[in-house]
């Protein structure tokens, strides 16, 4: 293998869920800069993804399809093969929280944070990572080859710091990191680790991106708070975990499974 061809992705076949977000969006652009065939699965397109589409007409295919239902996802399988062939590559990026601007019962107290929330925060951020890897990963495993990687958080290995958000509850809100994002990025840490034992034998890697905070116009008082607790002393740029999926995509990482690559700036490492 020449050191030209380590970390060469252009022969892959990368699904990337959840594309019309902001690293979704990021993600496909890396990977089609570098000549791979990209599908990008969402339940409706970005305008980010409308323009990928008319910039990489050949490579680049939208699929329109809902994480959470199995069938849906089965029946994007039957596009992407169609179109370009079983995918090589999968990432589960699909995910929700609850924004800053919910309602008040979304931030609330642990105590009273609804059932529903949680119910639908586990169902895409977990269990679409479940039946992702169900259907696309099983086809992988058929194939012999595909390298999975489950977008998990810093929040998945440590508990938020609601320190952070002391400045709202200054001003009289009532305001508390929620509870479900934590428990379905912690959830994904070992469903990576099983899946990984369970298709070794498959030639089928599957690995956690552990990712911290991104910079998304966020308040300044935010930012303030969350700038000064994180040892580099900024939120990540949209662009600063391109460099960790095309690694873990590549063969560069060839002999990585089950494995947790943390970039986090050095919050969990404090």
């Amino acid at each position: 293998m020449t050191p030209d061809s380590l970390f060469d992705v252009g022969q892959n076949i990368v699904l990337i869920t959840g594309v019309s977000g902001q690293l979704g969006g990021e993600y496909a652009k890396a990977f089609l800069e570098r000549g791979a065939r990209v599908v990008g699965l969402d339940v409706r397109p970005s305008a980010g993804s409308e323009s990928l589409a008319g910039q990489y007409p050949d490579n680049y295919l939208f699929c329109a399809s809902d994480v959470t239902a199995k069938a849906s996802l089965q029946q994007a399988l039957v596009e992407i093969a169609s179109k370009f062939g079983t995918p090589t590559v999968l990432i589960n990026n699909a995910a929700i929280d609850s924004p800053p601007s919910a309602p008040p019962e979304e931030n609330g107290p642990f105590e009273d944070y609804p059932e529903a929330s949680w119910d639908k925060v586990i169902d895409v951020n977990l269990k679409g990572v479940y039946l992702c890897c169900q259907v696309f990963g099983a086809a992988m495993a058929k194939a012999g080859k595909g390298s999975i990687i489950n977008v998990a958080s810093i929040y998945g290995v440590v508990s938020p710091d609601q320190n952070l958000y002391e400045y709202r509850r200054q001003r009289g809100e009532t305001f508390y990191k929620p509870v479900a994002y934590s428990a379905s990025k912690s959830g994904i840490l070992n469903l990576t680790r099983y899946l990984a034992v369970y298709w070794a034998k498959k030639n089928v890697r599957v690995n956690t991106l552990t990712i911290a905070g991104v910079f998304n116009n966020q308040e300044q008082a935010f930012l303030d708070v969350y700038c000064g607790r994180i040892p580099v002393g900024h939120m990540a740029n949209v662009d600063d975990y391109n460099g960790a999926v095309l690694f873990l995509a590549s063969s560069a990482s060839r002999y990585m499974t089950g494995a947790n690559l943390v970039i986090d700036g050095g919050w969990t490492a404090i």
